[in-house]
């Protein structure tokens, strides 16, 4: 692959690669327990939450996939197992509650407050320190699309 001329060092694209890989493991893991959810939520509200499910995870697909671009785009490879995600996420894979509709929000609305906070840790050092002022922005917007979900998580358990 040809060497990107982006006006980035390969050492900042590296160090940028490396961010943008936890980030993506973190949205696969978030990803793969959203689906785990859709497909396994029960009770008097079922229908309801299996849609709103449904719409979450395929937000949530979208933007592991434009993680993962992000990273070709800066000519790094995608790590792309789950054997890898499962050592960069700060998430875990375990289901801590039951398969209710607020046991399920509010292990969603955790997850989500955690990347929350890891994103917004990582917006400045990448602008600043690693000279990638769009990556920043694009962190920025994934970190208000995150909080704008954990905003409709908390009032669903309200």
């Amino acid at each position: 692959m040809k060497t990107p001329n982006i006006g980035i060092s390969a050492e900042n694209r590296q160090a940028i690669a490396d961010q943008l890989s936890k980030i993506l493991a973190d949205e696969f893991v978030l990803y793969s327990k959203t689906l785990n959810f859709h497909w396994n939520i029960e009770g008097p509200d079922f229908h309801s939450v299996h849609l709103y499910l449904e719409t979450l995870y395929e937000e949530q697909q979208e933007v592991v996939d434009t993680v993962a671009e992000k990273i070709r785009a800066i000519g790094h490879y995608v790590p792309a197992s789950l054997e890898k995600y499962s050592e960069l996420t700060h998430l875990t894979e375990k289901i801590k509650g039951g398969n209710d509709s607020q046991s399920i929000f509010a292990e969603l609305l955790e997850d989500h407050e955690s990347i929350i906070i890891f994103l917004r840790e990582e917006i400045k050092p990448i602008s600043d320190k690693w000279q990638a002022e769009g990556i920043s922005d694009y962190v920025t917007g994934l970190m208000e699309q995150h909080e704008k979900t954990a905003w409709m998580l908390r009032s669903h358990l309200k």
